[in-house]
């Protein structure tokens, strides 16, 4: 009985470790890219597993799990922002069952059974922001990050013109001292719109949605860039404030016009949960007459003094809930089938569409996303199909009308050979995907290229697309080493590339030579290692070599290293071509060793806490956990979300669970609470 728990335990953990590194991967396509892949329910679906597995074993559950965080984090380039209170996510529902379970909910944490008063309003698909005003005038803006932390674009918003920078209104009467406010930042369709035909017209490639223009207009450097984006706002929520509130949240909206801030008109109140599940109906046809983008209606408790007694979870508000829209479908002909090969060889089926409208945008493709999709799912070229874009989600072919078939229609055979290069494709164990393992195949040459010179990356300014087509084309670049190969008199070969814009090239080059440690693993494209995990092992090695050099063990013994990236790594580095392109660019001059930014912050070597890994369970009562934490680390140590064989030491205090039993069943020393403010003190730290 024991082994066969063990055995489930141990494909819970892996599944776990699989979901999260499935999330992370998505959190970041979203927040830090604005590039999602799958829908908002099909998100929910992964974040629902993993409760499901957290709740059924808790000693699976770490402090960095996307159950316990809200998902973006601070992008780099921008200053930082503290929330005075922390900026959580609304929770999601798909189904009236789901609204009536909300309120059957809330009746329950209250310990009522009247009917309750609920505000209902539009929920804008944009990027959130918070607002703080002091004594009616702007202090800063800022986005909602990990709703602890965001960046502050306060230039950026300061150029959206429906945002005011003082409020009062017309009584000229400000809210005194700290007024925080929360909404959302987002583009009109007709806006949006005009941009992209406007785009076409010039030849460049056009956005995706508003909501991924919003999201990537907020997070330009340049403010001046910001003022030429049709940018707008609605304001919907508080945060810190030190003036007295309406009672009601409809109320608080009025208060919000009379200050001048833009509001949703589409606002409304309904005396019980029945009547908002039938107007919850009535708009699932009528969003789409909405000048911008929406997936869903959020529903709140429309008494501020129930919200406070109803509080939140470390994610949610408890009193409000998103019902999130089904996805949106059109249907279009399926004219043909292209193979698109990625960096990393992974080889994409795409459909190509007669054009239609879907979603606020015009959709010519759509991802079929591999051979055994397109064979379940029985779908043909000259098909009609069904296609479906939730949310920011790229379109995809959800089925083909098969009774529609005239006999024309042509099963896809997916073809032996990359589309390409002419090389074999492959299909890996355990993967869906064909690959095409040409480390030389110009499809992957070009993606790598983009990718090397990604912001993340090398930022090399001033090499898109188009010129890395160009380049590889022209044989003038097969590798990252031959982009330092580039002078002037090459590159002004090349068609519309001009003296200036080769001379501005060059020189973005030679500054990119200086990037770092971390940009350059980043760029090299290595396997499942994104900007994060480079940015780790950037401070636990001081050079490339040293870095090349190390163990897959090695690897395994870091800190948010996981056992795929671990073996990814080794790898790479294993594979005696990937040497030789690091030698190469050694030798133009690039940077392979740390700088002095990226370095770990230096321990305190002569502390108690010096080499120990530390885990904190249960309730802190003197103090914070993130205190502890950070003094621990400043101290000489190291903190983990999770007992293992790694693990020194643990500090339990009450409500410890299975953290405390696993660390009893590994022989590793628990102290409490009062032991480690004693250790403190003996190294010279006086608490309270």
């Amino acid at each position: 009985m024991a082994q066969t728990k063990t055995a489930t335990l141990e494909d819970a953990a892996d599944r776990v470790s699989e979901l999260r590194k499935e999330i992370h991967k998505h959190n970041e396509l979203y927040y830090q890219k604005a590039e999602p892949e799958i829908s908002d329910r099909e998100y929910d679906l992964l974040i629902e597993e993993l409760k499901e597995l957290e709740a059924r074993y808790p000693e699976l559950i770490t402090p960095d799990s996307p159950t316990q965080t809200i998902g973006e984090k601070p992008s780099e380039g921008f200053e930082t922002v503290r929330h005075p209170v922390p900026m959580l996510s609304i929770d999601n529902s798909y189904t009236s069952e789901e609204v009536m379970e909300f309120d059957q909910r809330i009746k329950r944490l209250l310990n009522i059974s009247d009917a309750i008063d609920y505000a209902l309003e539009i929920k804008i698909d944009g990027v959130a922001i918070a607002v703080l005003y002091e004594d009616g005038k702007m202090k800063y803006a800022a986005t909602r990050g990990d709703g602890i932390f965001g960046d502050d674009i306060t230039a950026n918003v300061k150029t959206i013109k429906s945002i005011p920078q003082h409020i009062a209104g017309k009584s000229h009467h400000p809210p005194k001292g700290k007024f925080e406010v929360r909404g959302e930042i987002f583009m009109q369709k007709a806006d949006f719109e005009n941009l992209n035909e406007e785009r076409e017209k010039e030849g460049l490639p056009i956005y995706a949605n508003p909501r991924n223009l919003t999201a990537g207009s907020l997070k330009q450097l340049d403010p001046k860039l910001v003022a030429k984006r049709p940018l707008n706002a609605f304001f919907y929520a508080v945060g810190q404030v030190e003036s007295e509130l309406p009672e009601t949240h409809i109320k608080l909206l009025e208060y919000f016009e009379k200050l001048g801030l833009p509001v949703n008109l589409h606002r409304w109140v309904f005396h019980s949960a029945e009547d908002v599940v039938k107007f919850l109906e009535q708009w699932e046809d009528k969003r789409r007459k909405l000048p911008y983008e929406t997936d869903g209606i959020v529903i709140k408790v429309n008494q501020l003094a129930l919200r406070a007694k109803l509080g939140a979870t470390a994610k949610h508000p408890r009193w409000l809930l998103a019902y999130k829209f089904s996805a949106e479908q059109a249907e279009t002909t399926l004219e043909s089938i292209e193979l698109q090969v990625g960096r990393t060889g992974a080889v994409t089926p795409v459909a190509h569409l007669t054009p239609v409208f879907l979603a606020g945008t015009k959709v010519k493709r759509a991802t079929l996303h591999n051979a055994d999709e397109i064979e379940r799912k029985d779908i043909r070229v000259g098909d009609r199909v069904i296609i479906e874009k939730g949310g920011d989600v790229i379109p995809k072919v959800v089925k083909s009308l098969d009774t529609l078939r005239t006999g024309k229609e042509k099963k896809f055979k997916y073809p032996e050979e990359c589309p390409v290069c002419g090389s074999p494709l492959v299909r890996l164990e355990d993967e869906a995907a064909h690959r095409c393992l040409n480390a030389a195949c110009p499809a992957q040459v070009k993606e790598r290229l983009q990718h090397y010179a990604s912001r993340g990356a090398m930022d090399i300014e001033g090499l898109g697309e188009k010129l890395v087509d160009l380049l590889v084309e022209s044989n003038l670049v097969k590798d990252y080493s031959d982009l330092y190969q580039l002078d002037e008199e090459k590159l002004c070969l090349l068609e519309r590339m001009a003296s200036k814009s080769a001379r501005n090239l060059i020189e973005n080059l030679e500054q990119s030579k200086q990037r770092g440690l971390a940009p350059l693993i980043y760029g090299l494209g290595i396997r499942y290692v994104g900007s994060k995990a480079a940015k780790i092992l950037a401070s636990e090695f001081e050079s490339m070599d040293e870095l090349s050099a190390a163990s897959k063990d090695r690897f395994d013994s870091i800190e948010g290293i996981g056992e795929v990236m671990s073996e990814s790594i080794a790898d790479f580095f294993a594979t005696s071509s990937n040497m030789e392109l690091l030698e190469r660019l050694k030798n133009v001059g690039v940077n392979m060793k740390r700088l002095s930014e990226e370095a770990p912050a230096p321990r305190n070597t002569s502390s108690l806490f010096s080499g120990l890994t530390c885990v904190f369970t249960g309730e802190m009562e003197k103090m914070p956990r993130h205190d502890a934490e950070k003094l621990v680390e400043q101290l000489g140590g190291k903190c983990s979300g999770s007992v293992s064989k790694k693990t020194n030491l643990v500090i339990a205090g009450p409500s410890a669970g299975s953290k405390l039993k696993k660390a009893q069943e590994l022989g590793i020393e628990i102290i409490d609470e009062a032991e480690f403010i004693e250790r403190l003190k003996k190294s010279g730290i006086q608490i309270d």
